[in-house]
């Protein structure tokens, strides 16, 4: 019997020790990350969050960029945003609780929740419906956002949207969907970081198929940034929450009568173009939907095309603006 305790208090200690050295790991990664990577530009208080946000100026209308899953605003500045630059004040901001924005423990969430402190950010920053251009659930955001606070978006330009729940998670994906904010917690001081630097490869060519993961992703878009808890915990708790939420704005999407455009890639792996761009054409008939062959990263893979559709949006609020 003394044996078998002494060998459980061994395995006991050996577990503690794997324990706190992941936690030592996963501290010390999120430290060097944040110091190859710091904030690139301004912070808000909003109410008990803070809000990180560049503002590249500019005398032209305000567009406002909106990140998707487990993104930043890098995502943004690593192409689109330069081909705006000149013809819009481009407002990029980091959602809340990703990149470098912070959001209290045990605040609300959801997509309610982040369209209401955005509208607020927004409000701040004196925007008078700005076109809000959104990435993945960044998309999902910028409608509930046009939904629920109609003076913070004269217009929406939708790029790989998550505009309804899909039928099934993408493998990728699947490691988020954890319902528990505590074993999230746990999950994301001890196994996420170390996991997600072993697959983050095989990650990334899932994520950008059919095209190439770009070789500077992990820095110049601000990919590694992922890599810390914070990150991990509001990846899986938009992954978890949307799903709930995201229903009470689809059958609100009809009452939408702002110019909206969207564009979607036809190899998307993320996200059905089907599902989610074609059955919301269905809904909102007069969508400027447009397919083209590419995946779901296009802000970065397809700068061009997006900027175009943005352009195309920006022109059609403006003529609904002098009819009106």
């Amino acid at each position: 019997m003394s044996t078998l305790i002494a060998l459980i208090v061994i395995a006991a200690v050996v577990i503690l020790i794997v324990i706190l050295g992941l936690v030592v790991f996963t501290a010390r990664t999120a430290r060097k990350v944040e110091a190859a990577l710091p904030p690139r530009g301004k912070f808000m208080q909003v109410g008990s969050e803070r809000i990180h946000y560049v503002d590249r100026g500019g005398a032209g209308p305000a567009i406002v960029m909106i990140h998707g899953l487990g993104g930043n605003l890098m995502h943004f500045t690593y192409a689109l945003a330069d081909e705006l630059a000149g013809d819009f004040r481009v407002i990029i901001v980091d959602r809340p609780a990703c990149g470098y924005s912070e959001r209290p423990e045990g605040a609300p969430a959801d997509l309610k929740a982040q369209a209401a402190t955005l509208a607020k950010f927004m409000r701040a920053l004196g925007l008078k419906q700005p076109l809000v251009v959104g990435h993945s659930l960044g998309g999902a955001l910028s409608l509930a956002i046009a939904l629920d606070h109609p003076d913070c978006a004269g217009a929406l330009a939708l790029i790989a949207p998550l505009t309804h729940v899909p039928d099934n998670v993408p493998d990728v994906l699947k490691g988020l969907i954890i319902h528990s904010p505590a074993l999230r917690k746990v999950n994301a001081w001890t196994l996420a970081t170390p996991l997600g630097i072993r697959r983050g490869a095989a990650a990334l060519k899932e994520v950008f198929a059919p095209e190439p993961a770009p070789a500077d992703f992990p820095i110049r878009a601000g990919g590694l940034l992922g890599l810390r808890p914070k990150a991990f915990c509001a990846a899986s708790s938009d992954a978890v929450l949307a799903e709930y939420v995201l229903p009470n704005y689809v059958a609100r999407y009809a009452s939408l009568a702002l110019p909206m455009g969207m564009l979607f890639g036809k190899g998307d792996r993320l996200l059905d173009y089907h599902a989610q761009g074609e059955a919301m054409k269905v809904v909102c008939p007069a969508l400027d939907l447009e397919l083209m062959e590419g995946g779901h990263m296009l802000p970065m893979t397809a700068p061009d095309r997006c900027a175009a559709l943005i352009r195309r949006v920006a022109a059609r609020q403006q003529e609904v603006a002098r009819v009106a």
